[in-house]
């Protein structure tokens, strides 16, 4: 009766097994974007035209009140574009739409969107294909192109441009003229760099004073983040931010701005939309005083971005203004260089100051072998051994009681279900044995914060992101594609445990034999890199704990004799 109770729960887990293989392999990747799929090789390009659903793209240009200086939302007309420009550099492809010039089409060929695809690109911006997410800009106010009747189609010299070999920077200028007024809106990109700069050259050959103001701002639907990259949907922040002087990272989430529009008047900083290892940003001049505002447009779109002080040019006169765009990677070292606290929009949660040392060590040690799988394992080394002595205390702890179990199973048959005469007789032998009841709980009491700032370590760097380790593990950052290493992290729960002594209670001894197969259930969906880490960090205790329970056994036997 009981090989056949066996055989039948081996059979029901090697099925459950392969179903949860069968599921992952159906759902636990992203999908393909619809317009490479069939294309599905390298020389898959962006769009040439815009789809429908831009319908309405520039009824949401921001208006300013001349003399008041306020901002608002100003209706107008569709203005569709056929022909997009494109403009591709090393790590950049973009498409920019001749009517308003605004970025409509970015993808990141070092980045593809699939490992087992690698020749399709992460497509960060798009204008209707998968979803509406834009980078816009023009010039509004009194005599500012971009206005109510319409925005301006700029002409450009060629339909694409792309950075030769041998050249570091790649310039597009797009021209538009009117009522004596020459415009120039000039894209400036650099090899092996995700910011751009959009400038503005405004030559007034007319015979009045031209005054104008710069707005720019990023555009996105509601849809969901494209670069999630866990199964279970584990919530990353999609959604604005912004800096501010008494505020360096504000969050405005998408309900903040179904609640109402924000306005503020910040001098210098950015704007951004964060998503899972990207982020887009505008950043204006350091000195420009700017009013920032989000709000939605008619179809439900959310916007964040700034309008510019206003720009005064006389009569024959030029001016130029310009801000730098971001559209990449969420690279630490790269966005504190382009502006105060745009490094926090990589954000590690409310335990940041212990993740941001944890990854600043975890860079450090992957410089020196440069896998950030052996990185793991060389930094779970590293955090045990500085938890060592208080680890080892509470292997002790722990391994007293273990010894005096006989003695507390002698308590049990004398006191019977006389629980308070039971814990009197067990507090008084704790004390009389030295041993703290709760101190095998403190290694896992201080590891919790580690582990959780280790988590978002792992899932928010873009480091982590496709990077491998060795055999199956091609990525780290997310779950195991056939389980083994939450398999293994179960089974050495489970070898741990066995070192540690039974609770009295036999209905939390119950539920202590539950905990392996509970947290290897939970471990099944949590990226690699951090199982590996719980996998070596359980291996070390075990050899650790083993160690200390013999020696204070052996001692134990050698006073008895």
């Amino acid at each position: 009766m009981d090989i056949k109770r066996t055989i039948l729960i081996v059979a029901l887990a090697i099925v459950s097994y392969v179903m949860v293989l069968k599921w992952n392999q159906d759902y636990g990747q992203a999908a393909l974007p619809t317009q490479h799929a069939a294309a599905s090789n390298a020389n898959a390009s962006l769009p040439d035209s815009v789809p429908a659903s831009n319908n309405g793209a520039n009824a949401d240009l921001p208006s300013v009140d001349a003399q008041a200086g306020n901002t608002g939302v100003a209706p107008a007309p569709v203005a569709v574009s056929k022909d997009l420009i494109q403009v591709k550099t090393d790590v950049l492809n973009l498409a920019i739409d001749p009517v308003g010039g605004d970025i409509v089409q970015l993808t990141l060929p070092q980045y593809p969107r699939r490992q087992d695809h690698p020749e399709i690109p992460f497509q960060l911006f798009d204008n209707g294909g998968e979803r509406v997410y834009l980078a816009q800009s023009g010039l509004i106010g009194n005599n500012g192109p971009d206005r109510a009747s319409g925005r301006p189609l700029y002409a450009t010299e060629q339909k694409s441009y792309q950075l030769a070999d041998g050249q570091n920077q790649l310039v597009v200028d797009l021209k538009f003229s009117e009522n004596g007024i020459n415009y120039i809106k000039r894209f400036s990109l650099k090899r092996g760099e995700y910011d751009l700069t959009v400038s503005y050259l405004i030559d007034n050959q007319s015979a009045q004073a031209w005054s104008g103001n710069m707005f720019a701002q990023l555009k996105r639907d509601a849809s969901s983040d494209p670069s999630s990259s866990t199964a279970t949907g584990t919530a990353t922040y999609l959604g604005a931010a912004l800096w501010t002087a008494s505020e360096p990272y504000k969050k405005v989430s998408m309900k903040d701005m179904d609640k109402g529009g924000l306005q503020e008047n910040v001098s210098g900083g950015w704007v951004a939309w964060l998503q899972h290892y990207f982020v887009t940003a505008w950043i204006p001049s350091k000195s420009d005083n700017n009013a920032v505002q989000t709000r939605k447009d008619s179809q439900g779109n959310y916007i964040i971005g700034y309008t510019g002080p206003a720009l005064n040019v006389p009569a024959g006169g030029k001016v130029e203004t310009s801000a730098m765009l971001y559209a990449g990677p969420k690279i630490q070292s790269k966005l504190k260089e382009l502006s105060p606290g745009l490094e926090l929009t990589v954000d590690y949660g409310f335990l940041w100051f212990i993740a941001q040392p944890i990854f600043w060590l975890l860079q450090h040690i992957h410089s020196l072998l440069g896998n950030w799988g052996w990185s793991i394992i060389v930094l779970t080394m590293l955090i045990k051994g500085l938890f060592f002595p208080l680890s080892a205390a509470s292997y002790r702890s722990m391994a007293r009681m273990r010894a005096v179990a006989p003695k507390l199973a002698q308590l049990k048959e004398r006191f019977g279900d006389d629980r308070q005469k039971m814990s009197q007789a067990m507090m008084e032998l704790y004390k009389k044995e030295k041993i703290n009841p709760l101190g095998g709980c403190l290694p896992i009491l201080v590891q919790m914060p580690v582990f959780l700032a280790l988590y978002w370590v792992l899932l928010e760097s873009v480091e982590m992101r496709q990077a491998p380790w060795m055999l199956w593990i091609t990525d780290l950052s997310i779950k195991d594609p056939f389980f083994i290493l939450p398999i293994i992290m179960g089974a050495t729960m489970f070898i741990q445990q066995r070192l540690n002594p039974t609770p009295p209670d036999p209905m939390q001894a119950k539920v202590m034999k539950m905990m392996p197969i509970i947290f290897t259930f939970f471990f099944l969906w949590f990226p690699a890199g951090l199982v590996l880490y719980w996998v070596v960090n359980n291996c070390l205790s075990i050899a650790q704990q083993w160690y200390i329970t013999r020696s204070i056994e052996a001692a134990t036997k050698k006073a008895a004799a």
